[in-house]
């Protein structure tokens, strides 16, 4: 009796903090406006027939967002890229090429992991879009799995890590299996961003396409 009582105990206390992840989650939808983090990617590629080991690639670089509908992924290392929403309009800007593509914000995001955290106001409008569902705490996180109700897109399920109001960990995996897992550092709550903060303006002489 003691044993089942213990492992009675247990479970209540995982679903506890289960249900703990979608309220967090929820908290930081509404509570943080806007922030600024530094970020490490690492994406990892299916293992092809002959390979070793599957083939990874880092990037590193800064990330801001002012919601409802504004952010930037600023890519520093190893090649240099900008990605901006500025409320209407998603700009990607190659710099080696000198190349920006710009596509409509709203058909362009749909279930993305950036509108997961950016644009998202609350858990009612992003289970809107996702089928989102607690997950166990791990690695001193708290997690939330995110699967997008459209079965026609590229994504296949976000794993969102927290640390209390803090976003730490994007765990993306796409329907091809490339996985991508964004770690989160520096992170600034509120740092007075403003919408003028995200206007984006090619520059000159870039090739511009607009598909």
């Amino acid at each position: 009796m003691k044993s089942f009582l213990t492992f009675l105990g247990a479970v209540l206390l995982a679903c506890t903090a289960h249900a703990d992840s979608l309220q967090t989650l929820d908290t930081f939808l509404k509570d943080v406006s806007s922030g600024r983090a530094s970020f490490t990617q690492v994406v990892t590629s299916p293992q092809r027939s002959g390979e070793a080991r599957s083939r990874t690639r880092t990037s590193t670089g800064r990330f801001e967002f002012l919601r409802p509908d504004r952010f930037r992924f600023e890519y520093a290392r190893p090649f240099p890229q900008t990605i901006v929403a500025d409320g209407q309009t998603l700009w990607l800007h190659d710099v080696d090429l000198n190349q920006v593509t710009a596509r409509n914000q709203k058909a362009a995001l749909g279930s993305t992991p950036a509108a997961l955290v950016a644009a998202g106001g609350n858990l009612q409008s992003l289970a809107a879009v996702f089928d989102l569902k607690a997950a166990a705490d791990a690695d001193g996180l708290q997690w939330v799995e995110a699967r997008p109700k459209a079965t026609d897109g590229q994504l296949r399920l976000v794993r969102v890590g927290l640390r209390g109001r803090q976003l730490a960990v994007l765990d993306i995996e796409d329907g091809l299996g490339q996985r991508s897992v964004i770690t989160f550092s520096d992170w600034q709550s509120g740092p007075g961003l403003a919408p003028a903060d995200f206007r984006f303006v090619p520059p000159p002489g870039a090739d511009v396409i607009r598909p």
